[in-house]
């Protein structure tokens, strides 16, 4: 038996096989989860699609999150095929590539709005829409980084956006806690993925990180994976409105000490 034997996850994120949300897919249905996929359209059947089919699903719906519409068309096609949702995941973020570079203070209005919208508040809109299908309460969870509570050089507008998605986690834990619904974060350290890549020296901050972080060991999409198996299960049952820190202990750290 899984520990999510007879639940149903619906995953918006996942990009490529490397990425974080793929981790949680496949670790939520190795524990018996059945899993749908939304991602963006040009993703979706180079990329997508393939790695649904890979694990046996059927539910494979391109979502722009900035539209509500295009929210409201993907849940109502899921309560037509599925009827109710146990798991959300969110692992949507998205930065303009030039304010993930130099000053913070250089960030226009724009690219502080599309952070902002594409990364805290389309959780926000997916969680509304979910909620009426959890009748028997269930489990949302999104990704952040620690940049959301202590600068990062690059991170930018990403970090200020991610504190905002922490911040929703909290709000709408409370919102709907009386639904026996919980709200939770995943606050990984550093993974390579395609949305990584984007961040100007990441490279050289993930080279250093195993040295640095108290486990001396890299993150793995996996290890992400099995503290969303944890989240989505009822083994957290009443953990809700957390971060929970996924980095080797990294956050813990005043003074990094790096093996000589």
């Amino acid at each position: 038996m899984g520990l999510l034997d007879g639940k149903k996850a619906l995953i918006f994120g996942v990009a490529n096989d490397h990425s974080i949300a793929w981790g949680i897919a496949k670790a939520l249905h190795e524990q018996g989860a059945w899993v749908g996929f939304s991602s963006i359209e040009m993703l979706l059947e180079k990329r997508v699609r393939p790695l649904a089919e890979s694990l046996g699903s059927t539910f494979v719906e391109p979502c722009d999150v900035q539209e509500d519409a295009d929210i409201e068309r993907v849940f109502a096609r899921w309560q037509k095929e599925q009827g109710t949702i146990d798991i959300l995941v969110h692992a949507l973020a998205f930065a303009r590539r030039e304010d993930l570079d130099g000053r913070f203070v250089d960030t226009s209005r724009a690219g502080f709005m599309l952070a902002l919208d594409v990364s805290a508040y389309s959780m926000v809109a997916l969680a509304r829409a979910a909620a009426p299908l959890m009748p028997n309460g269930g489990s949302m969870m999104t990704l952040s980084y620690y940049g959301a509570e202590k600068v990062v050089a690059n991170y930018n507008v990403m970090g200020v956006a991610k504190s905002a998605l922490e911040s929703s986690v909290r709000y709408l834990a409370a919102d709907l806690g009386p639904q026996n619904i919980r709200v939770n974060a995943i606050s990984a350290g550093p993974i390579r993925t395609l949305a990584a890549s984007g961040i100007a020296g990441f490279k050289t901050m993930y080279g250093k990180f195993k040295d640095i972080a108290p486990m001396r060991q890299s993150i793995t999409i996996e290890d992400v994976g099995g503290t969303a198996v944890y989240l989505a299960s009822d083994l957290s049952r009443n953990v809700t409105g957390e971060t929970v820190y996924v980095d080797g202990g990294f956050n813990v750290l005043g003074v990094p000490t790096p093996d000589e």
